[in-house]
């Protein structure tokens, strides 16, 4: 469809689509149609092609001592460039950036967001195209539940507390940069066993209300502009 609208989904094990079990990993996946991004795209329907970008464990821009790939910022431009022309980006991180070896305070967090929502705004074309830079949606994961495994616990030791404060912060930073908001925990609560990741149940509330959002973003716009 030659106006088909493209909408990346730039997130970690939440986009991914993480099954939580109570043993805490390994783990698989959920089908695609079971994800929030998929439960999206049906909602969208055939006039939106919706790209997955979901890395387990990502951060907004801070560097795994465990792992070189983790760091969002690090690869969200080549992300942007490759899949140009875009409409719209999601971006949902952050929980990741709660875990102590970071030493990170909600702000911090909204501030590496902030310098991923920066990635997308100046965009301004990939390689050798003129494609302008796509609008961008920020969503704040939902708080942390009580997290069973011990070794989870201290991974995300005093999460809880800072997941409680995202939505905060991810709000006022978008308002600063005047990009869209949406707050997950206001539609839905962290309920897989695992106090983590999401249910069935959580992905199909979240992609519904994800979609409703995007349509506002996307087609009132287009009104708008017409």
């Amino acid at each position: 469809m030659h106006n088909q609208k493209s909408i990346l989904c730039f997130g970690d094990s939440l986009t991914w689509g993480w099954i939580p079990v109570k043993e805490g990993s390994p783990t698989l996946r959920y089908p695609y149609r079971q994800r929030w991004t998929g439960v999206m795209a049906d909602e969208l329907g055939d006039g939106y092609q919706v790209i997955e970008e979901g890395l387990s464990a990502r951060t907004t821009s801070a560097d795994d001592p465990n792992d070189p790939r983790l760091n969002g910022s690090a690869y969200l431009p080549a992300a942007l460039a490759s899949h140009l022309p875009l409409d719209l980006v999601i971006l949902m991180l952050g929980t990741n950036d709660t875990k102590p070896y970071f030493n990170r305070g909600p702000y911090d967090i909204a501030f590496g967001m902030s310098k991923l929502v920066g990635q997308v705004l100046t965009v301004s074309g990939g390689v050798g195209t003129p494609y302008p830079a796509p609008k961008c949606l920020v969503i704040a994961p939902p708080p942390l539940a009580p997290i069973p495994h011990p070794f989870f616990q201290g991974m995300f030791g005093g999460g809880h507390e800072k997941t409680n404060e995202l939505a905060k912060q991810y709000r006022s930073m978008a308002d600063f940069m005047k990009v869209g908001f949406l707050n997950a925990g206001d539609v839905i609560t962290t309920d897989g066993v695992d106090g983590i990741h999401f249910t069935v149940e959580n992905n199909q509330t979240l992609g519904r209300a994800i979609a409703a959002k995007v349509k506002d973003m996307l087609v009132r716009d287009q009104a708008a502009a017409a």
